[in-house]
Parts: C-alpha cells; structure tokens; sequence
C-alpha cells in the first residue's frame, strides 16, 4: 500500500513539474527585438493625484503643477505622443445628436469646460466652442493656470483620423449606445481609407461588439471579455490550450498578477498571437482600478520583460517613451 501510496505521489510530482516545465517562459525566445510597443492613453496630458479617485471626482481639481500646455485628447496631446515613441494612441468618443464624434474624456462637461451639461447631448457646435482648460487648478481652485488655452481644441473623430493618416488609434465608447458602433462603421464605410487607423475599440460593451460586427477584422474588448478570458485561461492555459474567449480579442493583463498567468511572458504572448489576440500589460491592478492604471514611472519599468511581444499601456507616454528606448541596449 505504501509503494503505491509513493508511486502516486511521485507520478503527480512529475505531472506538476511536466506542466510547470511546458509553461516556462524561460525556455522561450524573447517575442521581439526593440523597445516594447507602447499604448498612450489620452495622449499627453495634466497629470494628477490618483489618491482616493471615484467616478464622479473632476480630475481637473487634481492636477500636478502643469510642466506643460497640451490637454488630453486633443490633436496636439497626440502629435505628442507618437513623437515620445507611442504605436497607438488611445482616445475617448461621444456620438453627438448631429452624428459627430466628439472627442473627450468626460460624460460632462462641466469638470474641465466652461460650459454645462451631459457631452453626447450637446451639439458638436456647441463642444467646438468650449475652453477644455478652464477648470483645470492644481491649488484648489486658487489659479487656474491653463484656462483661457483649450478654447476651440476639442476634436472631431474625422479630423483626427484625416489629421493623422498613417498613425493607430484605440477608441473607448464612452456609452453604451449600440449606434456608436454603428456610426463607427459608417464613417469607416464612407472613408474606407482610415480603416488602418483603428487599432481596436473597447468601452461600452454594446458599441464595441457592434462595431467589431460590421467592420471586419477590427479586434477589441470588454471589461467582461477580458475577465472571461483571464478566467478561463487560467483554467486551461497549463495545457497550451487558448480558450474561445482569449481568441481574436485584446487581452489586459494587471501588471501585478502577471506572474500567474501560465508561460508568462513569451510564451503567453506567442499563444496569444497564434489565436489571433494582442496583449496589453497594464499597471497594477489595486482597490478595483481595473485597465486604467499604466505603467507610468521609470520604476515601474521593472514590471516590463525584456523582449515583450505585447502593448504596454501608459499614462506618462512622455516619460516612458523615452525610459524604454534608452533601455534597449
């Protein structure tokens, strides 16, 4: 009994140390030469104090000691930020009752504006007329150092894609209308030559999946897909075995729980590839920021393998930009 009792441990022993083996990264070449590929999100912007954020707060209140004029979202903030080195830009959408879309972070306009009201409700017209640096202060409201500079700078979605041809761009539907995915395939049908321009989208789970319907090819994610998928490869994934739902999608990976997930990092991103998927490294996951936390200080560059073959998502493009390419040797 005891000489099977000890067989069976030691066959389970060299089945956890055959999958441990099968998804070690160690014994897989790096995914690529050259700094890793870089997503800018919201382009370059005010940076701001990420103590104690809720949905509701007005980031404009927060913001560090402005070291420079551009604003979020903006033509500038992006020219920006492919020239600190980022592949794609992230940028953040509201379908106006004219059919325009409006480029802009918030679901109102009465945080950084001088205007009021809900920002899909009102009329493109209106948003062109807007100063987006009215609000912003970083003394509590005793200066407002930027107000009087964004008057005019908010962005239409065409003029950014005619503005920047031969760049890449991930659009966040800010809503949950399935006709913003719709209308993104109609202003694709219409200027078939953008196609190229549009990395992915994410957001709105309606929107998304609604665009990536009628406009073929285009990749993209949920807050639910990339829970479906983390979940379910954690499953399967020791196995080699990509489930359906890592497949010809986006997957965001918490900086912080990357070491669990099975052949990390190059053999995770090579499987990935092979199912059709891109991979994201984000910051760390903490107090239920979940994908919009970057890696976003040079320390934080330790949380980057070297070779990466995925995205690697940032706040402070102008900072790891040229952090990562002077790592390179």
């Amino acid at each position: 009994m005891l000489r099977i009792l000890l067989y069976g441990c030691g066959g389970l022993a060299l089945l956890v140390l055959g999958v441990v083996v099968f998804n070690l990264s160690a014994f897989e070449a790096p995914h690529r030469e050259g700094a890793p590929r870089l997503i800018a999100h919201r382009g370059v912007h005010q940076t701001y104090t990420r103590d104690n954020l809720e949905n509701e707060t007005c980031t404009a209140e927060l913001i560090n000691t402005p070291t420079h004029g551009l604003f979020e979202n903006t033509l500038s903030s992006m020219k920006a930020a492919f020239a600190a080195g980022a592949d794609v830009v992230e940028l953040d959408v509201h379908l106006t009752p004219e059919g325009q879309f409006a480029v802009f972070h918030d679901w109102t306009v009465d945080c950084r504006t001088n205007g009021t009201g809900v920002t899909e409700q009102l009329a493109i017209d209106y948003l062109r007329t807007l100063d987006i640096g009215y609000g912003y202060t970083a003394d509590g409201g005793a200066t407002y150092p930027l107000r009087g500079t964004g008057v005019g700078l908010m962005p239409t979605l065409p003029e950014v894609l005619a503005h920047f041809p031969d760049q890449s761009f991930l659009i966040n539907f800010k809503s949950r209308r399935t006709e913003e995915g719709e209308a993104l395939a109609a202003l694709i049908a219409r200027h078939p030559e953008w196609r190229g321009t549009l990395w992915g989208v994410y957001g709105g789970a309606e929107p998304t999946d609604r665009s990536r319907e009628l406009i073929h090819g285009l990749t993209g994610y949920t807050r639910q897909s990339m829970m479906s998928c983390l979940i379910d490869y954690e499953l399967w994934g020791w196995t080699g075995i990509v489930p359906d739902s890592c497949r010809d999608s986006v997957v965001l990976v918490p900086a912080n729980f990357a070491w669990a997930i099975w052949g990390w990092p190059h053999r995770f991103t090579k499987r990935m590839e092979a199912a059709g998927s891109q991979v994201i490294l984000a910051g760390p996951f903490e107090n239920g920021d979940f994908g919009t936390r970057g890696i976003d200080s040079v320390d934080e560059l330790s949380y980057v393998p070297e070779g990466f073959g995925g995205y690697v998502w940032t706040n402070r493009i102008e900072v790891i930009g040229p952090a990562l390419n002077a790592r390179q040797p």
